[in-house]
């Protein structure tokens, strides 16, 4: 099949390299042109796609980038891979899903199968994007994205696939593509079943992470390990799941999707107050680590150097969106620290470049990856940890 994916980020890099060495003819369609450049040459910025893979794959001429509409001539599959954010005010963004509907609606001219892969509430593919394309027959796939960033042992290959078309026929053709790289195929009955699926995924984890984000505050205040009791609750062979506690949550999934259900649940008269409620209490996080980490400076850091190690979202990745990095840092600065940051993977980022640890006051350590190098902290007369992962000092 000639297949166009648009938008080359995370997701739409991932599925065009898995469908390329498939022996699909692949188009990266991509806005950002250093970027189509940068592809063209065969060198990936998506950790988990090598250089040599992406590289033959382009000199193949099975798969290539670009930002030319006349990708769309002639294709046989859409896919729809571009950013669901949230709004100033926290509330869905759907912008690059319209504009990619646009996209195809004006420049595709015979029948094809679009899939929607962005994350979005049910009813975005039958209401937000087959009912704006006014198709010439098209057939309409929704198969949610499930790509989690730098995990190595489950990848899109592996990983079940969910299929919800506007038809059968769409249905079917989706389920042709998709089973030529993907190892487990789960139909379902309608799109707003794989959309509703992939938010309640998702969900699940922001309900779970904000319980043990609370619980460990209380423990804290009871002056008892909240880390401890989580691991020995995790004994328990049967109805227990393990979660553990952290400065937020990150990346383009967790701290997103639940709004995305939030927001439907209220369009059709069922308040998410619970939903909401585990929102809140992991935005609350990075107030109170500074909290935290001001009390175990004796109650002021103003003037204090106050290095922040780990500004990803995730450990072993660079990806910086949603991270709770931020905030800890902004918040840290409000208070009158000095304040720089330090991350193996991230060089540049908000305008400041990654610095030293040594020389510092004051560690607070948000994410680690593998390559951290904990004696440069040796320096530093306080230490806060996020992670759990350093012993005998302070952290959640």
């Amino acid at each position: 099949m000639r297949v166009v994916i648009i938008g080359q980020g995370y997701v739409g890099l991932t599925v065009a390299v898995s469908a390329a060495s498939a022996g699909h003819s692949v188009i990266g369609y991509e806005l950002d042109e250093s970027l189509v450049k940068q592809l063209n040459a065969g060198t990936s910025h998506i950790k988990g796609i090598s250089h040599a893979t992406l590289a033959s794959l382009v000199s193949s001429g099975k798969y290539s980038a670009t930002a030319n509409v006349a990708a769309f001539v002639n294709c046989d599959v859409v896919i729809i891979a571009v950013p669901t954010p949230l709004d100033d005010a926290r509330q869905p963004d759907l912008s690059s899903v319209h504009a990619a509907a646009d996209l195809i609606g004006k420049h595709v001219r015979s029948s094809i199968l679009v899939i929607n892969e962005s994350t979005s509430f049910p009813g975005t593919l039958r209401n937000e994007i087959a009912a704006r394309i006014h198709s010439l027959g098209h057939l309409y796939a929704s198969s949610p994205e499930r790509i989690d960033p730098g995990n190595t042992d489950w990848g899109i290959e592996n990983t079940p696939r969910l299929i919800g078309g506007l038809s059968p026929a769409a249905t079917k053709k989706a389920i042709e593509f998709y089973g030529s790289f993907c190892d487990s195929i789960v139909e379902v009955s309608t799109p707003e079943v794989a959309e509703a699926a992939k938010l309640f995924e998702n969900t699940f984890r922001q309900v779970n992470i904000a319980l043990v984000n609370e619980f460990v505050q209380i423990a804290d205040a009871l002056g008892i390990s909240g880390r401890e009791v989580i691991k020995v609750a995790a004994t328990k062979p049967y109805g227990f799941m393990q979660f553990n506690p952290g400065p937020g949550v990150g990346g383009h999934c967790i701290p997103i999707d639940p709004s995305y259900l939030a927001h439907i649940a209220n369009e059709v008269g069922v308040p998410a107050s619970f939903i909401s409620l585990a929102n809140e209490t992991n935005l609350a996080m990075p107030a109170y680590i500074v909290k935290r980490v001001i009390a175990g400076c004796g109650g002021s850091i103003g003037g204090k150097r106050v290095v922040v190690v780990g500004v990803s979202y995730k450990s072993n990745v660079a990806d910086t969106r949603e991270t709770p990095a931020a905030a800890i840092i902004d918040l840290l600065r409000e208070r009158g620290a000095s304040v720089t940051w330090h991350d193996d993977l991230v060089g540049v980022w908000r305008g400041e470049s990654s610095g030293t640890i040594k020389g510092s006051d004051v560690g607070v350590i948000v994410t680690r990856h593998d390559g951290l190098d904990t004696n440069a902290l040796g320096e530093c007369s306080y230490i806060f940890d996020c992670t759990g992962t350093i012993a005998d000092v302070d952290g959640i």
